[in-house]
């Protein structure tokens, strides 16, 4: 009897969101982003318009502090659905690393990736490192101190055996760390952003850079303690005077969701988020597609979210 009132409500609220988008009236979501001149918050406002649009839901973008403040909030009910890290959705998930001081937060699901962001380790083509090993001993900058960046490397080096103290450690931000190379402050730096990276593409036009590869064996182990990293190919001319196809990894930018959301109402986003791809005019959407989206994920997904890619077959 439960099942069968369960079943009655949820085709009412479908029945109800299909009135209420033929009638020009939108369901509204608050959703967590980044600082307004980052991918985040272009890329969740391009999503914002085509939904308003084709999907009768009206997508409240509010610009944030990105991944970690983007949990926070959900967890706060500030925010409904956010773009954030997997690496950084899986910290907070477990309470590690970045929240090892906040504790688990399991009030978010996984609604589903949208594109990689690529942890980039970028040398000087004069440095003579060639390998991630050839990073002991020179000056390395890791990002911002306390960043994912800074995790990202950590674990990267970690594969191979080394800690931070095996290297002259830099904390230096994307644009400060593509300076200090130019100027032969530093030998190599880590930077995790989407591919091409501006500071990078500068950077490559006046001095000569390489991207460091991970190999087989230690991808492979990378892999297997942290299971949110993805292989990813950096295509030959990303970037000026690098001519082979690099392999590295990334982690993902991923939506998230409240899990106060009812199933139907994630349901009904999920479809219309990836149904919706070709027609977001933004690069980072030309990433996105079903397999992506549940790949690489260490976070459960929302009922709503799996009920959608299992019926696509994306889940099986």
């Amino acid at each position: 009897m439960k099942k069968k009132i369960a079943v009655v409500l949820s085709m009412l609220l479908v029945l109800v969101m299909l009135f209420m988008t033929a009638c020009g009236e939108t369901t509204s979501i608050n959703v967590g982003t980044g600082g307004s001149t980052g991918t985040y918050y272009g890329f969740c406002n391009v999503i914002s318009s085509t939904l308003k649009e084709n999907a009768g839901l009206d997508l409240k973008i509010q610009s944030s502090g990105a991944s970690k403040a983007n949990i926070l909030d959900i967890d706060d009910g500030i925010v409904d659905l956010a773009i954030v890290q997997n690496d950084v959705m899986d910290y907070a998930y477990n309470g590690t690393s970045l929240f090892a001081d906040v504790g688990a937060i399991t009030s978010f699901s996984t609604l589903g990736a949208a594109y990689a962001e690529v942890c980039q380790i970028v040398a000087r083509a004069d440095s003579g490192i060639k390998t991630v090993a050839d990073l002991k001993g020179k000056k390395v900058s890791v990002g911002d101190s306390g960043s994912g960046v800074e995790f990202n490397a950590q674990q990267i080096l970690g594969a191979y055996d080394i800690t931070f103290e095996d290297i002259d450690k830099q904390n230096l931000s994307f644009q400060a760390s593509a300076d200090a190379l130019k100027d032969g402050k530093i030998d190599a730096f880590f930077c995790t952003a989407g591919a091409p990276t501006v500071a990078i593409t500068d950077l490559s036009t006046t001095t000569g850079i390489v991207l460091v590869e991970i190999d087989d064996e230690h991808l492979a182990k990378l892999q297997a303690e942290y299971g949110f990293y993805a292989e990813y190919i950096v295509p030959a001319g990303t970037y000026t005077g690098v001519d082979t196809d690099a392999r590295t990894v990334a982690v993902k930018a991923t939506f998230i969701v409240s899990n106060d959301l009812d199933e139907e109402t994630v349901y009904q986003l999920t479809k219309a988020i990836y149904e919706n791809k070709d027609n977001y005019v933004h690069d980072k959407a030309k990433e996105m597609s079903l397999e992506y989206a549940v790949t690489g994920i260490t976070v459960p997904f929302h009922p709503g979210a799996e009920k959608y890619f299992k019926e696509v077959g994306a889940i099986k």
